[in-house]
This record gives structure tokens, sequence and C-alpha cells, in this order.
């Protein structure tokens, strides 16, 4: 169970998550030793999932962003499915969804040429019936971040 200084804790980390230890125990008014245990534990409990930086993909030529929904015929083609999303580098984040398609992805890739040639991969995977491709014109909001309180 989660208590009010790990939140605090989740909360500042997720807004800046490289805020040093010593910075975390003075906002949350604990020692240093007693936030390093705090985190180790949040991590162990898999409350933190890990630590990453957000680096803008137009920096490296990352200039299309696309969700594509794909449809999948079958559940027996799942787990074959899984392990060709998990060895697309292009492919972000993969969603199992209700409604239109099976799951959804969000892909990013250099141009309309790359995008081509991760969609015709994509068609070919076993069970893979169709999809439909969604470009990303702008970006209002991206965020990893959760609103967490007292649970």
């Amino acid at each position: 169970m989660l208590d009010i200084l790990d939140i605090k804790i989740l909360n500042i980390i997720q807004e800046r998550g490289r805020t040093k230890r010593s910075e975390l125990a003075e906002a949350v008014d604990m020692s240093i030793p007693s936030v390093s245990e705090r985190l180790h534990k949040l991590e162990e409990k898999g409350v933190i999932m890990g630590y990453y930086a957000k680096v803008d993909r137009k920096a490296f030529a990352l200039d299309i962003m696309a969700f594509i929904f794909v449809v999948i015929e079958s559940s027996k083609h799942y787990k074959a499915f899984k392990a060709k999303v998990d060895k697309t580098p292009q492919i972000l984040e993969c969603h199992s969804v209700l409604g239109e398609g099976s799951h959804i992805m969000k892909a990013v890739v250099k141009n309309t040429e790359a995008l081509e040639r991760l969609l015709s991969d994509i068609q070919s995977w076993p069970g893979v019936s169709g999809t439909k491709t969604s470009f990303v014109l702008s970006t209002l909001k991206e965020t990893t971040k959760l609103e967490i309180e007292k649970l």
C-alpha cells in the first residue's frame, strides 16, 4: 500500500525524473537513505517500472508518426504477433483494443517510404488480415505522467 510520502515522491519523479535523491529527501522532509529505500521498494513492487529520457524524434529525422489499427483473424496468432511487435523498433506502443481492429500501434518512421515498408511487413505477419493507418499531423499532448493521489 502506498502512503502520502510515496505519492509525493512519485509525483516529483514523474515531473522531473532526474531529481537527485538529496532534492527528493528535502522535498518530502526525509533523509536520503529513507528516500532511497522507498524508491527501491517502489521499484521492487513494480510501481516504478523504469526511468526514461524523452527524446525528440525529429532530431533523428523521424518525421512520421502513425497509429496503425491491426485486425488479427484469431487469438491463436497472438504469441507470434507479440513476438513480431517486440522485434520491430519502429513500433513504440502496441495495445489490445475493443472496437475497430484488435490492436492499435503507435509507430515512428523517417518517411512515407519507410511507413509503406513497415505496413507491408505488418500485413505479412501470420494472422494479420488487415490494417488501417492514421497519420499524426501534430501532437497537442503526449505524456506518461499519471495523476496519482492517496489510494
